[in-house]
């Protein structure tokens, strides 16, 4: 290898590495600008599980969500169905099967609502986890281990 294409390795690890920790130390400010700044979009991804996202900024829209309630986003409406099929629950059928009476099934969206570990499910609900692992997160774990049960 000549001194010429050493020099070009060392200058594009260098390079890449500079653009790593750019993109590293803004990540967080990007995650805050859309949230303040483009709030239909920012809702528009909070809301949407299935949209791939980079695993940092990932992370820091999960803090954001676990450091109070954003505007358009409600925990019962985009989480909660989703961790219910993991117990193998269809929330349209539990409404409608007479299984759950609508005040318990409003407490249970009430405690979704106030979970602490609302980022942590998010992430988590965007992942397919394991039911151990929902077990673990939800609040609501015990409820639907017995309604799946019924």
């Amino acid at each position: 290898m000549g001194m010429g294409t050493a020099k070009n390795t060392d200058t594009i690890s260098w390079w890449g590495r500079l653009i790593e920790r750019c993109y590293a130390s803004s990540t967080a400010m990007l995650a805050h600008k859309l949230k303040h700044e483009a709030s239909a979009s920012y809702d528009a991804l909070i809301n949407d599980l299935e949209r791939p996202l980079e695993p940092r900024f990932e992370q820091e829209i999960a803090k954001q969500l676990a450091a109070g309630p954003t505007a358009h986003f409600s925990p019962a409406r985009t989480l909660m169905p989703v961790m219910m099929q993991h117990f193998g629950l269809e929330e349209d059928v539990l409404q409608e099967s007479g299984l759950i009476s609508q005040a318990d099934y409003v407490a249970l969206r009430d405690s979704c609502n106030a979970c602490a570990a609302v980022g942590d499910c998010w992430k988590a609900m965007r992942a397919s986890p394991e039911l151990d692992e929902c077990r673990k997160l939800c609040p609501n774990a015990t409820a639907f281990d017995a309604l799946a049960t019924q």
